[in-house]
């Protein structure tokens, strides 16, 4: 049985999660400043595209990073670099004797649950999946809301009238960006009588087109160039690291921009894609996961899920960095009127996926 080794503490800069204005302020730390002392651990298992992904392995342990500066404890990661690693690493974290174990995605479901279940006393938390126990907390995220801002903007700056998008795999927390941005198309063309098309995603049919990785960055490439041979010149990738694959395809092409998610994509792809990004849709997980460790060393650990929101500050939208100028004001100020009548329950986004 391959178990993977420990990666040891080190700091590390931490994304910054820049909302548009009118959100509200993502989670707070916890208000306690009393160190939890050597007596208290927490580890975390990453799904199988590793630790460094630019997604949410990455941002998690950030979060878990900052919890063991804020609070003085002692924390390490386990990293999954294949399925065979999953249910083992949760096995080996929890047999670390630490009070609080944290997985990353959907594959960690079952092992979560199986380890949750024989191991009462110990807290888990678990992002982007909903598990069931008395010990275990969903971290979840309303991301359609943010997506559907990310649709209306791209609806609103293409010139061909055509934008796109493709996932990871068929799962909800992929296919939930995918319902909102096709969404926000949706709006942008009943407020303006346009007629801008979404490739990739059919939301009534719940399907689109997915790469069944979230690795291969050369099937993001592939993918976002059939996509761009559509005519599409905004792409929303929502598979992990294989949007690496479609920022080199945008490069490419020259005429194409790019919508990242989960963190701020200009603070976590190479440079040489900045010009490209016109937004970030975000998550804010690793406030959620300072947070929640935070009250766990309180001791006032919930089972309920957190559910981020734009209301919350768990998700939104990425500044326009290099791309403002390409963003009509009258365009970026219907976005921020779009993100308050959210907030406000005048506008309701919903999907099969929501959390």
């Amino acid at each position: 049985m391959r178990r993977s080794p420990l990666v040891r503490l080190v700091p590390v800069v931490g994304v910054a999660a820049l909302l548009l204005a009118g959100c509200a302020p993502a989670p707070a730390a916890s208000s306690s400043a009393a160190a939890a002392g050597p007596d208290y651990c927490a580890r975390m298992v990453t799904n199988s595209g590793g630790l460094e992904d630019r997604s949410f392995n990455q941002t998690s342990w950030a979060g878990l990073q900052q919890a063991s500066d804020d609070f003085g404890i002692d924390a390490d990661v386990l990293v999954s670099t294949s399925e065979t690693d999953l249910a083992p690493n949760v096995e080996q974290a929890v047999a670390s004797g630490c009070q609080f174990v944290l997985t990353v995605g959907y594959e960690l479901a079952e092992a979560t649950k199986a380890q949750a279940a024989a191991n009462p006393e110990t807290h888990f938390a678990i992002v982007d999946e909903t598990v069931e126990g008395d010990n275990v907390k969903p971290i979840v995220f309303d991301t359609a809301q943010a997506s559907y801002l990310a649709g209306y903007l791209a609806a609103g700056v293409s010139k061909t009238g055509i934008v796109g998008t493709f996932g990871g795999g068929n799962q909800p927390p992929v296919t939930l960006f995918m319902d909102g941005f096709v969404d926000g198309v949706a709006k942008y063309n009943d407020v303006h009588g346009t007629d801008v098309k979404a490739l990739g995603w059919d939301k009534k049919a719940q399907d689109g087109v997915f790469t069944g990785d979230f690795e291969n960055v050369n099937l993001g490439k592939t993918f976002t160039q059939g996509l761009i041979d559509q005519g599409a010149d905004v792409i929303l990738p929502v598979a992990g690291q294989v949007g690496e694959g479609a920022a080199a395809a945008a490069l490419e092409a020259g005429n194409v921009s790019l919508i990242w998610v989960d963190n701020d994509g200009y603070d976590t792809l190479p440079a040489e894609y900045r010009p490209l990004l016109l937004t970030s849709v975000l998550k804010n997980t690793s406030d959620a996961v300072g947070k929640i460790v935070g009250d766990d060393v309180d001791g006032t650990f919930s089972s309920e899920p957190f559910v981020g929101t734009l209301e919350n500050g768990g998700v939104g939208l990425a500044p326009f960095h290099d791309l403002e100028k390409s963003v009509p004001a009258d365009l970026a100020a219907e976005v921020t009127q779009l993100q308050a009548d959210i907030v406000a329950g005048t506008i309701v986004i919903d999907s099969p996926s929501t959390p």
